[in-house]
């Protein structure tokens, strides 16, 4: 679960340089927002108001009764959609989401590289995602920031942060710091982490299509190391997630037990080709899959390969909800231009588009995201006790899931943002 204030180390101190003026607006002691329709991170409610106190919801009226006369109050009109704030289970802060961001961030020092991260989570949060998990980034920055936002939560989302992810010698992503070859090493990777306090850990078990020399559909890791990362996250209390994309590395993730499996493409050395019996044991192991959807219409994508494999990663998505995998609406913001830090609301039109209800998509980024985070207990529902995080958007969004775009008021524990 996460706690109030993000775990802190001694020796983990990324540099925050000054920011005058970011603690934003300021947050009334009690909130009273009222909207024509309530989603609550599960099912549809109706009209109501959503009250809060400090950070957290208090309650949740349908009732129609009036708000209290000391409340602050925001109507917001009966057109208008209020539900949880939005999770992205997978960002990475430091890449701008620009050509080569692969090639450029050896050049950016760590000072530079973290205000262009504020920026990546003010991007976020205007769109309404008040919770992203970032599964990469260098130096553990995301941790930096991520204390740096809990003082000032208007300013950014929570982040849920696993600081460089585990990679080989070499391998994908490598240029984030996070190299490990052999079960002793990760397992020490792993153990530096915790005490940093991160809270996922990230592997790399597969190659990826951002690094030069790396090969997507080859495994980096043996069952040895990918079992020894896993034993010492969960010795420690920690989630584990794993990058797959080749059908041996999907294979090998869910038999070593990880909590979460990303991108789940199946590539192959050129195309996509899903396994059946892979997919029954995705499906068999309730495996969060990460589904790293949505692309802004018009940019540029990672590579023409990427761009050239898409039918068959939708249809492979397809088959795995068809089957009853679990999934979550996790973006891969950051990576290239059409992946901007406000790109989620495209990715829950793309599970729609595979095959999910309005319903089932709002789902996988609002509470079922949150149960990937370990965040349920404070995060993706609107529910007395969870965090004062709510999005509000215009009309018809079980009908035209397009809604989400609309953005009428973001709520940041209780901080207006937008």
């Amino acid at each position: 679960m996460i706690s109030d204030q993000p775990q802190n180390a001694p020796h983990d101190r990324a540099p925050c340089p000054p920011d005058r003026g970011r603690t934003g607006p300021a947050r009334p002691a009690v909130l009273a927002v009222r909207a024509g329709n309530l989603f609550d991170g599960r099912r549809a409610l109706g009209p109501g108001t959503v009250l809060t106190e400090g950070r957290r919801i208090t309650a949740v009226d349908t009732s129609g009764s009036m708000p209290p006369a000391h409340a602050e109050v925001v109507d917001l009109g009966a057109g208008a959609w209020l539900l949880p704030g939005l999770i992205d289970t997978h960002v990475h802060l430091c890449f701008d989401a620009q050509d080569d961001v692969a090639g450029r961030l050896p050049d950016t020092d760590d000072t530079t590289l973290l205000t262009a991260m504020r920026a990546a989570a003010r991007t976020a949060v205007h769109a309404g995602v008040t919770t992203v998990r970032d599964l990469g980034d260098r130096n553990y920055l995301s941790l930096a920031l991520a204390r740096d936002i809990a003082a000032h939560p208007g300013t950014g989302p929570h982040i849920v942060a696993s600081g460089p992810p585990l990679t080989v010698p070499g391998g994908h992503c490598h240029f984030l710091g996070g190299e490990a070859r052999g079960a002793d090493a990760v397992r020490a990777a792993v153990r530096e982490r915790h005490a940093r306090g991160c809270s996922v850990v990230k592997v790399m078990a597969s190659g990826g299509v951002m690094t030069p020399g790396s090969a997507a559909h080859l495994s980096q890791y043996g069952p040895r190391e990918l079992r020894a990362a896993v034993e010492e996250a969960h010795r420690l209390g920690l989630p584990a997630v794993a990058h797959v994309h080749g059908g041996q590395a999907v294979v090998d993730a869910v038999d070593a037990g990880f909590d979460g499996i990303e991108h789940v493409t199946f590539m192959t050395v050129d195309g996509v080709a899903a396994d059946a019996g892979a997919i029954h044991k995705i499906v068999r192991s309730g495996v969060f899959v990460g589904t790293t959807v949505g692309q802004r219409p018009g940019a540029r994508p990672l590579s023409t390969g990427a761009a050239a494999r898409r039918s068959g990663i939708r249809e492979v998505r397809r088959r795995l909800l068809s089957a009853g995998a679990r999934m979550t609406a996790g973006s891969d913001a950051g990576i290239a231009p059409d992946k901007p830090h406000n790109v989620l609301p495209h990715g829950i039109e793309a599970l729609v588009g595979i095959g999910m209800t309005p319903v089932e998509a709002l789902r996988a980024a609002t509470s079922e995201a949150a149960i990937a985070c370990r965040a349920q207990d404070r995060k993706g529902m609107l529910a007395p006790g969870r965090d004062a995080d709510l999005l509000a958007v215009g009309p018809g969004l079980l009908t035209d899931i397009t809604a989400l775009r609309d953005v009428r008021a973001v709520f940041r524990e209780g901080i207006r943002v937008r």
